[in-house]
């Protein structure tokens, strides 16, 4: 079983193989692991399911070849497909054991299930004219599909669709995740994701979310050593709302909402205190037993709302930027926060993203590690593919929870998820990972179809897995 643990990149990928043939391990007994882990993955998957193995010309075909012999030996009906002859050295070894019966792609005709060895990782150009034609004719053709690695036209750092993709059934990664198996658009196009052991052994900045474990409050805990979160409403109150009440189920030890006047609570335990002008709210915000301040929810955009933004700002405490005060704060407020000694959380969407960093080139997780560095803050870019990355360049990749989240409201409820736990842990990529894992897991819990108000009453049954 694959560690899930280290995502690698394509490059990562190539120096941690290179470490293990330098160390001794050859190339042949890599793509021997590769491709006989494989089998055994499709075997278990479809035993005995008539098998065509499209391979490529590259050490991806070479897992191919191997995979087909493996399968050939269990007793599969197995045939394969090739584009042209292998180019590498291992590739050709693996062609050379092969006993079975191999087609040129203008005679191959499509079996029960197609296991796609064509191109895999570090793939930076699109599969194109003919090679394409069969490739998806052959796929078409069968009713259950495998990719190898990674489906073929898929990007492996950026998880982009060099060219058109369709559904596979299963995807077998080799020697180590890779970005693109957690990415949009690309895992989309996965189906069930398993990977293969070979040896390789190597540290990554990225890793995958896993289940956090939070702690119990200690019996001398109470409700300001568990954490005042303090909510700064705008004008559109039931954003804000939203907000309190997640911390408030998150495990806030208290929460505050901080608003202008006629702000009714979202219940009785949830304090509202109204202010009048500026002066007045920043006195109350300057309570030393707030633990995070949270703004952006229903905040508004126009010059009241700016004002309110300022004004939190200028009080040094951890803070949570989102929605509209991301729209307000823009790339040109991002150095006033490099200079605060606070934590800083922000939690854009991906129009939100764009305003603050503008639109550029590079993968998910580098654009997020690039505006974390560039603000100091900890960044949380949402989505179905959610990055959540440090000042320092660590990051860590959430994996799609459930497609029910894409609804109004939901954004607000893992603020104050977020904020709550920072209210604890008081350490702002600890609570990031552990909101952003709880805010999945409710959506699971919470199943179709959900409103933010459902979502927030499935918090507590996450949190107990968490215990």
């Amino acid at each position: 079983m694959l560690n899930h643990g280290h995502i690698l990149t394509a490059a990562e990928m190539q120096a941690a193989e290179q470490r293990l043939i330098d160390s001794g391990t050859s190339v042949i007994e890599l793509m021997h692991r590769a491709g006989t882990g494989a089998a055994d993955y499709i075997w278990r998957a479809a035993p005995r399911c008539p098998t065509l193995v499209f391979c490529g010309p590259g050490n991806n075909g070479g897992d191919g070849y191997v995979i087909a012999q493996a399968l050939l030996e269990k007793g599969t009906d197995v045939a394969i497909a090739a584009s042209g002859e292998p180019a590498t050295d291992a590739a050709k070894n693996a062609k050379s054991l092969w006993q079975g019966q191999t087609y040129a792609l203008d005679d191959a005709r499509p079996a029960k299930q197609f296991v796609d060895c064509l191109f895999g990782t570090g793939l930076t150009r699109p599969v194109s004219g003919s090679l394409l034609n069969h490739h998806q004719r052959l796929f078409d053709g069968a009713g259950r599909r495998v990719a190898v690695d990674l489906p073929s036209g898929i990007e492996t750092d950026t998880g982009a669709a060099l060219n058109p993709v369709s559904r596979y059934d299963l995807t077998v990664a080799l020697g180590a995740f890779k970005p693109a198996h957690y990415l949009a658009p690309a895992f989309g196009f996965m189906g069930y994701l398993v990977g293969v052991e070979i040896g390789v052994d190597a540290a990554s900045a990225v890793q995958l979310l896993a289940r956090p474990t939070v702690e119990v409050p200690k019996t001398e805990d109470h409700k300001y050593t568990r954490g005042l979160v303090a909510v700064v409403a705008g004008r559109m109150s039931g954003a804000a709302k939203l907000t309190a009440l997640a911390a408030q189920r998150s495990g806030a030890g208290y929460v505050k909402i901080f608003a202008g006047p006629d702000f009714s609570s979202p219940n009785h335990s949830i304090v509202v205190e109204t202010h009048e002008n500026g002066v007045q709210l920043q006195e109350q915000l300057s309570d030393d037993r707030i633990a995070i301040i949270v703004i952006g929810p229903g905040l508004g955009r126009d010059s009241h709302a700016e004002k309110l933004l300022d004004l939190v700002l200028d009080i040094e405490k951890p803070v949570l930027l989102d929605a509209d005060a991301l729209i307000l704060l823009g790339s040109k407020g991002l150095g006033r926060l490099k200079g605060r000694s606070s934590p800083v959380i922000m939690t854009p969407h991906t129009g939100e993203f764009a305003t603050m960093s503008g639109n550029g080139k590079g993968s998910k997780i580098d654009l997020t590690k690039i505006l974390a560095a560039d603000s100091g803050a900890l960044v949380v870019h949402k989505g179905s593919d959610s990055v959540i990355a440090n000042a320092e360049g660590a990051v860590s990749l959430a994996p799609s929870s459930s497609s029910w989240l894409s609804t109004a409201g939901t954004g607000d409820v893992l603020a104050g998820m977020i904020a709550a736990r920072f209210a604890n842990e008081k350490d702002a990529f600890l609570a990031a990972k552990q909101g952003q894992w709880l805010h999945g897991r409710a959506a699971k819990l919470a199943r179709p179809a959900f409103s933010p108000e459902i979502l927030i009453d499935h918090i507590p049954k996450a949190l107990q897995e968490c215990l």
